[in-house]
């Protein structure tokens, strides 16, 4: 198998780390891992900083990388309130992989973020994905979403912020190093095909409107008329289970791609609503909007996010021309049975799914991931990584 994964509970980290090093190597039949992810629980604290230490002398892995998560996912478990040792393997011999670690300063000019390859641009039909994880009170995945926009257009970005710890607390992994603040990921050129699915728990409402004016991030009319108004005749057909979830928070999904002839789930960008304004019916919003977008009404709950998750797994089966054979999954640390009525929801449905698979991850507090072939950082979102085998 080129791919392997391995879950451990145990509260001592050396024996953590020997039992998922253990049970890789029986998988990988004596074979090198070229990429390894690791997850880690804050239950190890304050061993936090030894973990890729101990990982990299037990593997002996080509490039590692992983985080700290309020929770860690190992296979079809979620342990949300355990300690959990989540390892990930790949053997990828036909794959270019480039780690990296980035700073971020503040200059007269803005925001400065180094540390990526200088030369990226120039091998982007080779690049198969970008895997990045940061820690969310140093560094700003949005900086580095718009620097590969420009030199990596089309290329997945994929990953998560380190959570459960507060300013300092949390780790992130790179080869034997243990880092508190920045970002760091790895870029993977050639090697096996890889698929990405990022489900953002939000189904569609009513109808799509072109937006007919807006500034910045607040629309003031949808097909000619206020948004409140449209809203409220799209609320006035729904079934009283949907318009409860309206009064709870409605969000406004944006069309990627214009040219489609209709648009359904994957095709929408969700973007909050902040507020409306009663007097004048215009809606404020999470992103900048602009004239001619096609955007509909979404809402989400437990059941929705359920439905929206299995029918982007169903839709990659019945299109994949060649069955995935690992994942990575980052999920937002508001779901779990923050959200799902029973525990493990997210890692089970890929498993059921797609698996068995090798899947390693955690819950993030922020997550990555391509819609429309355009790199956003979501919130309440699944975002997931397939490995087709070599």
């Amino acid at each position: 198998m080129p791919f392997a994964a391995a879950l451990s509970d145990r509260p001592n980290l050396e024996t953590a780390v020997a039992e998922t090093s253990a049970l890789i190597q029986a998988v990988l039949n004596g074979q090198s891992p070229d990429l390894t992810f690791v997850f880690a629980s804050h239950h190890f604290a304050p061993r936090l900083g030894e973990v890729a230490e101990l990982l990299q002398g037990a593997l002996r892995t080509r490039v590692l990388l992983g985080c700290t998560g309020e929770a860690i996912v190992g296979g079809a478990r979620e342990c949300e309130s355990e300690p959990a040792l989540s390892v990930w393997c790949g053997v990828l011999p036909d794959a270019k992989l480039i780690p990296f670690q980035l700073s971020f300063e503040e200059t007269p000019d803005g925001l400065l973020c180094s540390g990526l390859p200088g030369d990226i641009g120039e091998h982007r039909d080779q690049t198969r994905v970008v895997l990045f994880l940061g820690d969310p009170y140093s560094s700003l995945p949005r900086s580095v979403i718009d620097l590969l926009a420009d030199e990596l257009p089309g290329v997945p970005l994929v990953g998560g912020m380190a959570s459960g710890g507060g300013p300092g607390e949390n780790r992130l992994y790179l080869n034997g190093s243990s880092i508190e603040a920045g970002a760091i990921g790895v870029i993977v050129r050639g090697g096996p095909r890889i698929r990405t699915i990022v489900s953002q728990g939000c189904r569609p409402i009513g109808t799509p409107f072109v937006v007919t004016r807006a500034d910045r991030n607040i629309i003031f009319e949808l097909g000619g008329a206020p948004p409140l108004e449209r809203l409220e005749a799209v609320f006035r057909e729904l079934p009283q289970r949907d318009q409860e979830l309206v009064e709870n928070g409605v969000h406004l999904g944006v069309v990627m791609n214009e040219y489609q002839d209709t648009f359904q789930r994957g095709d929408f960008l969700i973007v909050n609503v902040h507020g409306v304004d009663r007097e004048s019916g215009a809606l404020a919003t999470g992103g900048l909007m602009r004239v001619g977008q096609t955007v509909q009404f979404h809402i989400r709950d437990a059941e929705t996010a359920d439905e929206d998750l299995r029918h982007l797994l169903e839709r990659d089966l019945a299109s994949a021309t060649s069955a995935a054979r690992g994942a990575l999954l980052f999920t937002c640390n508001g779901r779990g049975t923050r959200m799902f009525s029973t525990p493990n929801h997210d890692a089970s449905a890929i498993q059921k799914c797609l698996g068995p698979l090798p899947m390693a991850g955690f819950f993030a507090q922020g997550e990555l991931g391509p819609v429309g072939r355009k790199n956003y950082i979501h919130g309440f979102t699944a975002s997931v990584v397939l490995f087709e085998e070599n």
